[in-house]
């Protein structure tokens, strides 16, 4: 349906692991500590040296201002103290050696595992990002293009397709951020439509971080910031990972 603005609060009835997968909330160990350094996080998140496919690079189909802002953005890796992470095709991929706590993993025979925002592969049809991260800061950039195969409105991406971007960018600096793992309430109030093939730029904070939640909030406008998209925030749940046992 064709609309110039709406409104949705998207709240999730079941909590949704960084895999994407629904499941019942596990139970938390009152005693547990989140003592994972944010470096140690990053370090681990963030492999230096992998033979794994890296999708958060430039490819043919990014549009000027895509190339340009991440160009800004790379740049400020050298010295502001921002870090580009990496983005493969699962999230198994980048926590290797580690699993999800008792109760909340699953079993399956499939061998292909693709995150949402990954699942199109043909460069330039569905989502093309990069995230970027501040550790001491807490916050990340991310830079979203999105495609015509998310196309909501003529001309326009999906308003899905932007809460699934958010949704993933959030993950990914709630976990950073403080082993925020599991995805409580993801509210989002949409303000402009986004063109296909253009740049949305996701400036995202973490806001606080008590009682084992993170509260993170996203504003998602354009590059000259004259137009605001939408606005969002969300609760994390903290959680550690568990390391596999090995067999």
């Amino acid at each position: 349906m064709m609309r110039r603005s709406f409104q949705v609060a998207a709240r999730l009835g079941h909590c949704r692991t960084l895999l994407g997968a629904p499941c019942t909330l596990p139970r938390l160990n009152p005693a547990s500590a989140f003592g994972s350094s944010t470096d140690a996080l990053v370090s681990r998140f963030c492999k230096k040296k992998t033979d794994l496919k890296d999708y958060a690079l430039p490819n043919a189909s990014w549009c000027p201002d895509m190339l340009s802002m991440y160009q800004e953005f790379l740049e400020k890796t050298k010295a502001s103290g921002w870090i580009k992470m990496p983005s493969f095709k699962s999230n198994r991929e980048h926590i290797q050696g580690l699993k999800l706590p008792l109760g909340s993993a699953v079993t399956s025979d499939e061998n292909d595992w693709r995150i949402f925002t990954r699942c199109i592969q043909v460069e330039g049809q569905g989502y093309e990002y990069v995230i970027f991260f501040h550790p001491s800061q807490k916050k990340s950039v991310c830079l979203f293009q999105p495609g015509p195969y998310l196309e909501g409105a003529p001309g326009f991406a999906h308003g899905g397709s932007l809460a699934a971007m958010m949704d993933e960018a959030f993950s990914k600096t709630a976990y950073l951020a403080g082993e925020g793992l599991l995805t409580q309430s993801l509210n989002i109030r949409f303000k402009n439509l986004i063109p296909v093939g253009s740049l949305a730029v996701l400036n995202i904070e973490v806001e606080k971080i008590e009682d084992r939640k993170i509260y993170i909030s996203c504003v998602t406008q354009s590059r000259d910031q004259q137009t605001v998209y939408a606005k969002s925030s969300a609760v994390f749940l903290q959680l550690q990972l568990e390391e596999e046992s090995s067999q």
